[in-house]
Parts: C-alpha cells; structure tokens; sequence
C-alpha cells in the first residue's frame, strides 16, 4: 500500500524550523539528499501543502449579525447634543440583553480568542440530550433491544474411513447445507434483572446415513429471566450505575439528572452575570452625561472667568498674567472635556458597552440615553431575612449542593459493589423437530417444525444461581474509598462556599451604608463648594479677593459634582451587589427563566399519551425510591427582605432636582443642576421571560 508523503503542516514547519537552525549553526546533516532536481524542479506541495483554506459553512443571520454588518462609524468627537437620543430605561436594557441573542454576553473580551468556553441558551438542551452522558442516554440502556442473525453454510469434507476388506480405498466425503437463523427481544429491568425471548431455527441438509428426512428443520422457542440478587440489584443501585460494569464509574439516570441540573445552575449564574453587567453598564453610562456635564459647566465657568479678564486687559485695567492663568485653566477643562467624552471611560465607549451587551451595532447614528433615575432614598435590608436568602437562593449553593448529591450518589452505589454478584437465572424451553419447517406432512410425526413448537409435546427447563467475586475486592474498596473522600470534599466544598457567601453579603451591606453615607456627605460639600464659588465670583468683581482662591474654587465645584455622581452610581450599584449576593438579582430586574416551546409534533404526542395516564390513587403505599431535589425552584420569585426608611436627604440640606430638559439630552451650556429626583427602585418589576 502506498503512504502518503504530505505532512501535517505543524510538522511540516517543525522541520522547515529546525532546518534553519542547523544551517545558521554550520550543523552537518550527512544524511541530507545531494543536490540534484528536487532543488530546482518545483514540487506539489510547493503550491498546494501550504496553502490556508477557508471553509464553506452554511451560516444562519441573526439580529447579532445583522448588528456587526450594519454598523456605522464610531463616534469619536460628535457633539452630543446634536444626536439623536434612544432613550432606554433599565427595565427595557435587561430585557433586551437577555432576548437579543442565544449566546449570553460579558464584557470580559475572551469569547473571541475561547469560544468553546461561552454559554448559551443550548447548554442545558446539550446536557440533556448528551449523547453518552444525558439523561435520554442512560434511559436508553433500559429500552427493548432486538437481535436477529441469519447464516447460510456449505459442507464439503473428505473423511479418513478405510473400506471392507479386500476393496480399494475410496475416501467418503461428507456433504450438506446447513442454515441458522436467530432472533431475540431482550429487556433489562430497572430492578437490574434482564428478560429475553429468543427462537432459534436450524435447517440441516446432510448425506449422514440412518436420517429419516434427508434435509431437517430444529428450532426451539425459549424465555429466559435473569435478576441480580446481591450485586446490581435494586432499582437505586441501577439507576445511579446505569450500564456501567467497572467500580467507581456511573452512568446511571440519576447522574445524568444531576449533570443536567448543574448544566440549568451554570446557564443561570451565567444570565446572573449578563442582568450583573447590564447594571453596570447602564449606571456607569449614566454616570458618564454626569460626569461630562459636569465637566461641560466648569469649562463654561473657566471660559466666563476668561472673558472677564481678557476684557479687563483689553480696557487696561487687568493683567496678562491672570488673563493666561484663566486661560490655562479653561483648556485644561477642555481637556477633561474632550477625555470625558472619547475617552477609554468617556461617554461614547461607555455607551459602546452597553451597546455590546444589548446586541446593537457599536454605532447606528443614536445615543443611548439611560432615563431611568437613581435612586438615594436610604435603603435597609433585613439581615438574618438576607442571610438565609442567600444560602438558599444562591446559584452557586444550588449547583454545589447537587454536587454533593452527585457524590453521596456514587458512594451508595460504591457501597453496594462490594457484595458478591450472585445472579438467580431460570430458562424455560419449547423443543420441535420437523421435516419441513412450515406446511406439508402434517398429519405425519415431525412433519413440520412450526406444528412440533405449537404442540409443546418437548418441554425443558432450568434453574439454578450463579456466583462471582473478586477475591479481595480490592477495586471495589478502592471505589468506596475514593467515593467517600470526594463526598467529605464537595462537603467542606459547600461549608466553605456559605462562609463565603455570608462574608460577601456582609460586605455587601456594609458598602450600601457607606455609599449612602458618602453620598450624602458629597452632596453637602457641592452645596458649600457652589456657595462658595457664587461668593467670591462676586468678590472677584469687587476685586476683594484673589483670582487664585476663585480658579481653585470653580476646579473644587467640578470635582465635587464629579465625587457627587460617582456616590450616587456607587450606591445604586451597591444596592445591586447586595441583591446578587443574596440571590435575588433575577426577581430584582424581573428575569423569568422559562423552557423554551416544544416542538410541533410534541404537542399532539403529549395529548394522546395524556389520555391513558391517571394520578395514582395512594401513592404513599408505593414504595419508590427517594427523590434528589426537594421540589421547585423559581429563582424570579421576589422576596421582600427590605423595608424602605423615608431618609432621603431633605433632613441635611435642600435636594438637588433635575430638569426634564437635561435628563432627555445633555446641553454643554447647562447651568450647575446636578442630581436627578429621588425614586424607589425597588418597586421596579418588567416582566422578562427568556
């Protein structure tokens, strides 16, 4: 046979590389071809072995897709204020991230490079319907296998067998056709036991001398039943093992049942991040219009202050010097202008991730503007409510504890190996014999095989037990051992896990008291700060003080406000950390995970069989083996841990309003008008179903 001299391409360059190195060293390869024409004769491989292909796949467009081609430039130094806005409450943002795509977004940058590792809406239908390891898998090692095997034979053999006495030595030649023909319907039990009816036939056709019919029909119908009394037996046993006939490994439907709850559990702390970093991206983007709008005000301050010097210079009354410092101070805003606006944090790349994680192109000529106000009304948890929340509707509980499950599973199992296998077997038998198979000579003794079988006139049975066991049991002890170790570490696993979690909802809480407190102290010092300014802006005319203390006044303002926004997006966000760590961030945002429609043929197939089911009357009297979940689970369900204390800042100082006018588009030339009006995010619900 011939090989194929065209190397795999990584090869290929391992050995053009190596080649290189050799010649730059002056190594001396004395096996190496001499010259000749393969250096000046060109090759095959020269033009088609290191040629990059592209395949042809059969693509499907999606709204994702559409977005990533229908794209238009990015903005980069647009004025804002001349886009039109695409003004999108939080409620509309979640929706739309968890609808827009089957593949669930983060803002980590890796799905590119790992594809393999992102989670879509597939991944829990994968595990169910996992070829080797889904529950549909395992239940089929209990479904009805039918076998059936037909063979023809020709006999032709010469026989060592001397003659009579006196005769030449003619050998004989033994001569026939022989036929078997078998089939068999077997079924295996979830009590482990195995039952099977086969019928065999053999036609024979032979020169054999004293046969009655020169060519025969034998056959026999028989049944047979085979139960696992010690080893493999039992309905919990079977439904952890599966198939499986090796220690320590399960396959069983009780497994897979738990692999596809963990698969559920990973799809919804993976829809847990994406509602997570919506959030995120959505306050930060608020916060960016604050933060340029903020700055926008100071650089209009710096430059008022500029026009004031400059024409005080102009009519010889003030100085160059102070005219360059205002002038130094108005481009440095600009400046922070310019960063707070394109800049890695600015308006438009935070407005881009947003984008991202909502499925839209990266630009479309609109600017998202999030409507939505924040909230500061003072916001206090229940502790030991949350506490227990969060141990019981965490995800990552959920999803170890069925780890544990899985674990105290396989030791059952491993426990039960170490018995003995000792299996009772019985067989039961109808024999026949005939001259034809089916038909002719019925009337004679074995005239067909068919009639023979039907009559039942030969009868057999067996009956016994039999017995095996590794002496020792060394595999199946070192399945138990192992089977205990893994359990006593998913336990400390999810011990260790609760620890966690409650240290994290401690600080949690800690950091809503903190942004709360630094949101309210931020707020009195803009007030001060704007005060301040309004009076030395009036001294400054008088030419009471310095314009030094005025410049470092109107810096202070913008700094204020910007500190301002950044408590009152910190605590937002600090009131949707505490509702992720206490496991209720989907009911939160009013996320509704739910199965997807069947399909259409499902419906009618569940109507029919519906009709021939019925609740058992007393299923207490039943005995059936226990259940690995407790029951369902809605993780949208809202619980109410908080109760909200009517302490907004009216007690310190006046409360900061928003116009309606700035919270639908941002005006650079805006007067100082920082803080939008109070609301109760809490009372929040959209209903979004995935």
């Amino acid at each position: 046979m011939r090989q194929s001299s065209r190397l795999p391409k990584a090869v290929r360059a391992g050995l053009v590389m190596v080649a290189a190195l050799a010649g730059g060293c002056g190594m001396v390869n004395k096996s190496a071809p001499k010259p000749g024409p393969h250096d000046t004769q060109a090759s095959y491989h020269d033009s088609v072995g290191l040629q990059i292909a592209y395949p042809e796949v059969n693509e499907c467009m999606n709204e994702a897709a559409v977005a990533a081609r229908e794209t238009l430039p990015p903005l980069v130094n647009e004025d804002p204020s001349k886009l039109p806005t695409y003004d999108l409450t939080l409620a509309e943002a979640v929706q739309l991230a968890v609808r827009q795509s089957p593949v669930i977004r983060d803002l980590g940058g890796t799905f590119v490079n790992t594809p393999n590792f992102a989670t879509t809406v597939y991944d829990p239908s994968l595990a169910h319907s996992n070829p080797a390891l889904g529950v549909e898998a395992a239940l089929a090692a209990f479904d009805a296998q039918y076998n059936a095997a037909l063979f023809w034979n020709k006999l032709d053999s010469p026989n060592n067998r001397a003659g009579f006495l006196g005769e030449q030595f003619t050998p004989s030649v033994s001569q026939g056709t022989t036929g078997n023909f078998r089939n068999e319907l077997s079924k295996r039990t979830a009590q482990g036991g195995r039952f099977a009816l086969r019928q065999i036939t053999i036609y024979d056709n032979n020169n054999r001398p004293f046969r009655q019919f020169t060519s025969d029909f034998v056959g026999w119908v028989e049944a047979e039943w085979r139960q696992p009394l010690m080893r493999g037996a039992g309905t919990e046993f079977n439904r952890i093992v599966g198939t499986s006939q090796f220690p320590g490994q399960y396959n069983g439907v009780l497994i897979a049942r738990v692999n596809e709850d963990v698969a559920l559990a990973d799809f919804e702390a993976a829809i847990i991040r994406l509602v997570n970093d919506v959030e995120q991206a959505y306050w930060e983007l608020s916060l960016g219009y604050r933060l340029l709008e903020a700055t926008l005000r100071g650089r209009e301050s710096a430059l008022r202050t500029f026009h004031v010097q400059d024409a005080e210079l102009k009519v010889g009354k003030g100085r160059i010097d102070l005219v360059a410092q205002t002038e130094s101070q108005f481009y440095q805003f600009q400046a922070q202008v310019e960063a707070a606006l394109s800049g890695e944090l600015g308006l438009y790349a935070r407005e881009q991730r947003l984008r991202y994680l909502l499925g839209l192109p990266a630009a479309d000529g609109r600017l998202i503007k999030p409507i939505t106000p924040p909230t500061d009304t003072k916001v206090v948890f229940d502790w030991e409510s949350a506490v227990s929340q969060a141990l019981q509707r965490r995800v990552e509980i959920r999803r170890q504890r069925f780890n544990l499950k899985r674990r105290e599973l396989e030791l059952y199992a491993a426990q039960l190996n170490r018995r003995p296998q000792l299996d009772f077997l019985g067989t039961y038998r109808v024999r026949g014999l005939g001259d034809n198979l089916i038909g002719s000579n019925n009337d004679e003794p074995l005239g067909n095989l068919v009639g023979e079988i039907a009559g039942g006139d030969y009868q057999e049975w067996q009956a016994g037990l039999e017995m095996t066991f590794p002496v020792g049991l060394r595999a199946a002890s070192n399945a138990v051992a192992h089977a205990r170790l893994s359990l006593n570490r998913e336990r400390a696993l999810l011990n260790e896990s609760e620890l966690r979690i409650s240290h994290n909802l401690a600080d949690a809480v800690r950091r809503i008291g903190l942004t709360h407190a630094l949101l309210m102290t931020n707020y009195n010092s803009l007030n001060a700060d704007l005060r301040q300014v309004e009076v030395l802006g009036i001294r400054s005319g008088f030419g009471v003080d310095n314009l030094d203390v005025l410049l470092l006044a109107q810096r202070q303002v913008v700094n204020s406000e910007i500190s301002f926004y950044r408590s009152l997006s910190d605590y937002n966000l600090a009131i949707r950390d505490l509702h992720r760590e206490k496991g209720s961030l989907l009911a939160y945002n009013g996320v509704t995970l739910a199965e997807g429609p069947w399909a259409a043929d499902a419906y009618p197939d569940a109507y029919e069989l519906g009709r021939f089911l019925s609740p058992r009357q007393h299923p207490e009297t039943v005995s059936q083996p226990p259940s690995i979940t407790s029951g369902p689970f809605d993780p949208s369900q809202p619980q109410n841990t908080q109760s909200m204390m009517g302490m907004s800042m009216d007690g310190l100082s006046p409360m900061l309003e928003s116009s309606d006018s700035e919270a639908s588009q941002p005006s650079p030339a805006a007067e100082p008008d920082p803080a939008p009006s109070p609301s109760d995010r809490t009372t929040r619900t959209p209903k979004v179903t995935r």
